[in-house]
């Protein structure tokens, strides 16, 4: 019976290991400027949902459609709404102006 022969291992060390490396301080994940775009994106929204709510009828046992179905509900809150979180995303995707250096 033939042993299978295992590959030779060769290792090699260099003396001063530590040195070669730099040290890298991490960068913060978000910066000033994308915690910036979020609030404005979440100050959209905000301001989206209140005009979603919109206003209050004068008697409340009757029903009105004006009041009910006015443009800034059906339309102007949506876009508000849809408008804060595309600039949430753009706040998310956006890139440091920092470099990083190598």
């Amino acid at each position: 019976m033939s042993k299978a022969v295992r590959p030779a291992t060769t290792t090699t060390t260099t003396r001063n290991a530590s040195a070669s490396k730099k040290v890298v301080p991490l960068q913060p994940l978000f910066t000033k400027d994308n915690y910036l775009w979020m609030i404005i994106g979440g100050v959209v929204i905000a301001l989206g949902m209140i005009l979603l709510s919109g206003g209050k009828n004068q008697d409340p046992n009757v029903f009105d459609t004006n009041v009910v179905y006015s443009f800034t509900r059906i339309t102007v809150a949506p876009i508000l709404i849809v408008g804060g979180l595309v600039i949430e995303i753009f706040a998310l995707f956006k890139k440091s102006k920092v470099a990083v250096e190598a």
